[in-house]
């Protein structure tokens, strides 16, 4: 009797790890540029004070991401089949956006995976940034064109794990240790309009860019037609697990800036390339340098995963609007992988001919995202109340998430064209 209670368990645990898939890889498409630095340089300019906005950003965001595994569950569809049958020209608005951020994002996530490979190589190999976006680029390109979903699946599962255990590892290391603040610091208030760029960038990106709820849902579909017997239930497991893991992970993030830099005197660097040595010194500070080697490793596939999540969602994403737009039944394998190609050299030239630029670039696409975010929202909003069992506090959170959304938005709006200031 005893042994086949285990033989059940383990099969229980076995089936509900091969449940998991799209809501991990939103998660690793979410913990990239956002989480590595946007929230831990939160932590180090302004210490605790920017957590409420981490909070409040995952919390207000969360049903509109939910909604993407909610309605494919329940209808058989993505959510851009959806987009599609509410109005032609939300799907056109919907294609034309997510181009352009599909190619400024992977532009961002494989320079950022450049800058990282290059701390772990060693001096002498002196390989410059585009030299080395090239090869993570291409060894991107040919992960997805070789192992295709599947081995995507199972890869970012361990990558996520990894990562999640040495960030906690380091911040508890640190929470132990007396902070160091100099003598002359004086703390800096974000709650000024001076800040709210930074905020704001900070919010589009957390977790992730609305239209990845889109993402995800293709991803659903891709994981159903391997796996029929997946439920909704264990569908939406995953998916609170992944976004979980991501919106904690940003406070761990902001913990580790807020107690190893905030107040010591060190010049944060505000560029993204540039912070990453700074980032990988928290570790070494706080763990011991011998861990140098090894932070560098896991945050390279970090970002590595990031990035082949990143190529593979917009390219997915885009076959999938190119379709509907020219009413075809499905995208085949050859339709993809040209996506794939595509996005992938897109991505590199925009780091060759605008590498310089590309830091403002990535803030630009963030608070982009932030202000696109009521639109999209709304979008998944209005299919979800089409369906049946959305809960009451599903919607009463859906709502105050529009009105904080917009709310934000036409605050940032109204400063940048001048009429508050």
């Amino acid at each position: 009797m005893n042994i086949s209670l285990i033989v059940r368990s383990n099969a229980v645990i076995t089936m509900n790890w091969k449940a998991f898939g799209p809501g991990i890889l939103m998660a690793s498409a979410a913990i990239g540029a956002s989480h590595l630095i946007s929230s831990t340089q939160a932590g180090a300019l302004y210490g605790w004070q920017l957590a409420i906005f981490i909070v409040l950003a995952n919390l207000f965001k969360y049903p509109f991401f939910r909604f993407g595994v909610d309605y494919t569950y329940e209808s058989g569809k993505s959510l851009v089949e959806g987009y599609a049958q509410k109005s032609r020209a939300y799907l056109y608005l919907f294609f034309v956006m997510a181009f352009i951020s599909g190619i400024i994002s992977t532009g961002a996530v494989a320079m950022l995976c450049a800058v990282i490979l290059g701390e772990l190589l060693p001096e002498s190999w002196s390989l410059s940034i585009p030299m080395l976006s090239v090869i993570s680029v291409l060894a991107s390109w040919l992960f997805l064109v070789a192992g295709r979903y599947k081995l995507l699946d199972g890869a970012t599962k361990w990558i996520v794990i990894l990562l999640t255990i040495t960030t906690i590892l380091a911040v508890a290391i640190a929470m132990g240790k007396p902070s160091v603040v100099a003598p002359d610091f004086v703390p800096a208030s974000p709650f000024n309009l001076a800040a709210l760029g930074f905020i704001v960038a900070l919010m589009g990106w957390m977790p992730a860019p609305i239209e990845i709820s889109a993402i995800t849902s293709l991803w659903t579909i891709q994981k159903r037609r391997e796996n029929p017997k997946l439920t909704h239930e264990q569908g939406l497991l995953d998916f609170n697990v992944g976004f979980l893991a991501s919106a904690i992970l940003a406070i761990v993030f902001l913990a580790l800036g807020a107690l190893v830099q905030y107040g010591s005197g060190q010049e944060i660097q505000l560029v993204g390339g540039k912070y990453v040595g700074q980032l990988i010194g928290m570790y070494t500070q706080t763990i011991g340098e011998w861990s140098g080697l090894l932070v560098a490793s896991i945050a390279f596939l970090c970002m590595f995963g990031s990035t082949i999540t990143v190529i593979d969602g917009y390219a997915r994403l885009n076959a999938e609007s190119v379709r509907l737009i020219r009413k075809k039944h499905h995208f085949g394998k050859h339709t993809l992988r040209a996506w794939l190609s595509f996005f992938s050299v897109a991505g590199l030239v925009l780091i060759l001919y605008f590498g310089s630029a590309l830091t403002s670039m990535l803030k630009f696409a963030m608070i982009m995202a932030f202000v696109s975010a009521p639109v999209f929202a709304w979008l998944n909003f209005a299919l979800a109340r089409e369906q049946e069992h959305l809960h009451r506090w599903l919607r009463v959170l859906s709502w105050a998430g529009l009105v904080f959304l917009t709310g934000f938005a036409l605050l940032f709006l109204s400063h940048f064209f001048g009429i508050l200031s």
